[in-house]
């Protein structure tokens, strides 16, 4: 009875608790990828279809325009997250290794700068020495808490750079056809109302969404994510205004 009053003490319990918590921090970690990714999509092509409806009549060049901007952002995007993150975790190895070298071959100085962070974090003088000589016993633990705390990093790699760039262009790829699909059915001036009108809901919808997450409003949430839409909208009727008559004093005609 007490140790099912107390699952904690269990480490079969632990472990899954654990596990479970770590899961959930990964799946937190893909979902602002996929938000960050649908926004993008949203709010970018939006502001280029809407630039283009303002400049122009012919539903072609609005659609070759988006299709276009579209495809350059979901290649741009997914090899850009790749790269990114590719790079960070080389040079996150490369600390990690130095760290290492330095367990191996001055382990009393981690041991000391291990003390010193324990007791930054609060502990008096005495406890965090007996706590890191504790630890110090153990090099794969010394080295795991210097990395940890020192430089706030992870030793085992989480999720590879290529599924974060998979999430985050596929969620563009998504979420660019939200301001496009309209203009499939509709005139450019009726396509770009009715354009408008559907992103901004998507985008409601996403921070309503998100706001579980976040453990914010979602009513605020949401609303706050749709003035990216208003934002583009106004970009996009500005620059169409704007764009033809520059290219014409330029000597540019449609």
């Amino acid at each position: 009875m007490a140790q099912a009053a107390r699952p904690y003490q269990d480490k079969a319990w632990l472990r899954e608790h654990l596990t479970s918590e770590r899961r959930e921090a990964d799946l937190l970690s893909e979902v602002r990828e996929a938000v960050f990714g649908a926004q993008d999509g949203v709010t970018s092509i939006l502001a280029v279809v809407a630039t283009v409806a303002v400049a122009t009549t012919n539903t072609y060049a609005v659609l070759i325009a988006g299709i276009a901007a579209a495809l350059a952002e979901i290649f741009s995007m997914g090899a850009g997250e790749y790269m990114s993150s590719k790079s960070q975790r080389e040079i996150f190895e490369a600390q990690i290794r130095s760290e290492r070298e330095e367990v191996d071959e001055r382990p009393a100085e981690s041991e000391a700068e291990v003390a010193y962070m324990f007791e930054q974090d609060g502990l008096s003088e005495p406890a965090a020495r007996r706590v890191a000589a504790e630890i110090a016993r153990e090099p794969a633990v010394l080295l795991k808490t210097m990395v940890e705390k020192e430089l706030g990093l992870a030793i085992e790699a989480g999720a590879g750079p290529l599924q974060g760039a998979l999430i985050l262009s596929g969620a563009f790829a998504l979420a660019a056809l939200v301001p496009l699909l309209p203009f499939f059915f509709f005139d450019v001036r009726s396509g770009l109302i009715v354009s408008i009108a559907l992103c901004a809901v998507t985008m409601f919808g996403l921070g309503v969404v998100k706001a579980r997450w976040t453990g914010r409003n979602p009513i605020v949430s949401g609303l706050q994510i749709v003035l990216l839409v208003a934002g583009a909208a106004i970009a996009g009727f500005f620059f169409g205004s704007v764009l033809p008559g520059l290219l014409g004093v330029a000597g540019i005609r449609a």
